[in-house]
């Protein structure tokens, strides 16, 4: 998900996508662990995904 498409969503709904990503990179790291994750790049763009929602949520909280 880019940085724009994360700054036209709401406070609450940023807190939502960190939480879904959060559980995504749990799964992610649990099929890792199992090896049956095929693409383990995943892992590193739900991590920078994580870090752009975080980022966005900081910046609307100094708005």
């Amino acid at each position: 998900m880019k940085a724009n498409e994360m700054t036209a969503m709401t406070v609450e709904q940023l807190n939502e996508k960190v939480k879904e990503l959060k559980t995504q990179l749990f799964t992610l790291r649990f099929q890792l662990a199992t090896g049956q994750l095929q693409n383990h790049k995943q892992i590193t763009d739900v991590k920078r995904d994580i870090a752009r929602a975080k980022t966005v949520l900081r910046q609307k909280e100094q708005a």
